[in-house]
């Protein structure tokens, strides 16, 4: 697994594509509580209003980039490269 800057990871409880993304991050190699902020964006209607169609939603911390649905783990690799 790569360093890597801080990633945000945008999505809400009960999401399945949520949950799909999480499958990929741990293909990866990413614990999601370890490397990644999760942020649920139910509780902001600003996040609801950014995100509430496109999540499950990766953000860069470093570059402020955005991965969001669908992705695979190739996606995912050219995006933290």
């Amino acid at each position: 697994m790569k360093s890597m800057s801080s990633l945000s990871f945008y999505t809400t409880s009960g999401c399945h594509l949520c949950e799909q993304a999480e499958l990929i991050f741990n293909q990866y190699g990413y614990n999601l509580s370890e490397a990644i902020k999760p942020i649920d964006i139910a509780d902001d209607d600003g996040l609801v209003e950014l995100y509430g169609i496109r999540i499950p939603v990766l953000k860069r911390g470093d570059t402020g980039a955005e991965l969001g649905w669908p992705f695979d783990l190739d996606d995912l690799i050219q995006f933290l490269e």
